[in-house]
């Protein structure tokens, strides 16, 4: 395959999982009809809630998740490859997974991923993120082969670990998946240079679908998804944070090139210290 079709869904989730469900649909089924082969969604699709009572109230084991079917079937019906940036799992009684689920077009599960790295920062003025408080970090790196390319799948924070990125690509990911809840501090500050960073380091296209604007429980996030190209350019972007759609069809040759040009991926070396 040549060229990918992708759709970026951007998404203002709040409290009701039904509802969110809802607005994903139709999201993604507008990504769907603009012919979309790889449609992806960003991170807490089904929920954002930072109370983590209502939180373990809301969420289910996998095995009794409804969204999961319900992603699954719409997947199949539309036949598209549907990533859903992620949905939390209950994995304990009080510990949840950030679980990124990949959909084939048949509507198999075709990988999962969960967040390895955790927010728990400070951004100052009283706003704190403690997310290994209540979620269970993963420990393993996702590749998967989705609408003919091997796409590398991440979660959000990961973006800041560069380590996590040169892996997949050294192992073969041509897309990387960064599916995204970006504080507006962070995002102001940060949001496009990061991406932009890992598409130059690995070479790759990077995918970023975002949560955006004021949610219900009171977190405010950045929006403006994005898809960066394989030289560090950007090939489209949404410059708001409203619920929304962002398509475009990546060149595939572009990876192929840019790590021809710099080939960083096989240029590794032991160092000693510090």
């Amino acid at each position: 395959m040549s060229t990918l079709s992708v759709a970026l869904v951007q998404m203002r989730s709040g409290t009701d999982p039904a509802r969110n469900l809802k607005a994903a649909e139709a999201l993604i089924r507008e990504g769907a009809a603009a012919g979309a082969a790889l449609v992806a969604t960003p991170e807490n699709t089904h929920l954002v809630q930072r109370d983590a009572d209502a939180l373990f109230a809301a969420i289910r084991p996998p095995e009794e998740e409804p969204a999961i079917p319900f992603f699954a079937a719409l997947a199949k019906e539309l036949k598209i490859w549907l990533l859903i940036g992620s949905l939390a799992v209950r994995v304990g009684p009080r510990k949840a997974a950030n679980r990124s689920h990949l959909f084939a077009p048949d509507g198999a599960l075709a990988a999962t991923y969960d967040k390895v790295h955790m927010f728990d920062v400070g951004l100052g003025a009283g706003e704190t993120y403690a997310e290994s408080a209540n979620f269970r970090p993963g420990d393993t790196a996702v590749l998967a082969q989705a609408a003919g390319v091997q796409l590398g799948l991440t979660i959000c924070y990961d973006l800041r670990f560069a380590y996590l990125y040169r892996r997949l690509a050294q192992a073969g990911a041509q897309v990387l998946a960064v599916p995204s809840a970006f504080t507006r501090p962070t995002g102001r500050a940060h949001w496009e240079t990061l991406i932009r960073a890992r598409a130059i380091e690995t070479g790759s296209f990077v995918i970023a679908p975002a949560q955006g604007g004021a949610h219900e429980d009171g977190r405010n996030t950045w929006g403006r998804s994005m898809i960066a190209g394989p030289w560090g350019e950007v090939v489209a972007a949404l410059d708001h944070d409203e619920p929304g759609v962002l398509t475009t069809a990546l060149d595939l040759s572009k990876v192929e090139e840019a790590r021809r040009r710099i080939p960083a991926l096989t240029h590794d070396r032991a160092v000693k210290g510090p």
